[in-house]
């Protein structure tokens, strides 16, 4: 807790500062909202595209069995020819947008080539595009959670320990000057009280005189 300034001067400050994180509090407790909901909604998506994983590779091996133990290098058929990304604003937080992505196949030899390989082709070209697709998803997930987790700190810090800390002072600061204020009012006293005596003991000595 930082240390409060016993004064008038102190507790106005105090009492700013308390004004300033309540009106700053609900607008990062929305963005807090809002960027979690974006995170789940990430999460979804990526979740997703994972398990299209699985269903896509059963389907490929099923459908070309050869592919266990392949004879031909297909990556050397397949690469990507069109890959744009874009930046995403997403509640201030800047996030990668997949817009377009698209392969080629390269021209291969028909001739000492299994037949198999056009269509092993197309379904490895699918696969590979779902592949960036959740790699896109996965870098938009990391970055959303990590500013989640950034701006729940910050509500956390105000709500539990600035707000707080801020009422204490407060509450400190008004004790100490009611506190000075009763000690001089009966100082003030003691002292009117002192110097009625001394001027009725210097009547009383005058008029002995």
């Amino acid at each position: 807790m930082g240390k409060a300034v016993l004064s008038k001067s102190g507790l106005q400050r105090e009492r700013e500062s308390l004004k300033l994180y309540h009106k700053v509090l609900p607008s990062l407790d929305l963005k807090r909202q809002q960027l979690l909901g974006e995170q789940k909604k990430a999460e979804r998506e990526y979740r997703a595209l994972q398990e299209e994983f699985a269903p896509m590779a059963s389907r490929l091996a099923e459908q070309l069995p050869m592919l266990a133990k392949p004879s031909v290098d297909l990556t050397q058929f397949i690469q990507i020819t069109d890959l744009v990304q874009s930046v995403e604003n997403i509640v201030g937080v800047k996030v990668p947008l997949l817009e377009r992505l698209e392969f080629e196949v390269k021209d291969y030899a028909f001739l000492g080539t299994p037949q198999w390989v056009d269509a092993a082709l197309d379904g490895l070209k699918d696969f590979a595009e779902l592949k960036v697709r959740a790699q896109v998803g996965k870098e938009r997930l990391e970055i959303l959670t990590k500013a989640a987790r950034k701006i729940t700190q910050r509500v956390n810090l105000f709500e539990k320990v600035l707000i707080p800390e801020a009422e204490e002072n407060i509450k400190k600061i008004q004790i100490y000057l009611a506190d000075a204020e009763r000690s001089a009012v009966v100082q003030s006293k003691l002292a009117k009280a002192k110097a009625k005596k001394r001027a009725e003991a210097e009547a009383l000595k005058g008029g002995g005189v």
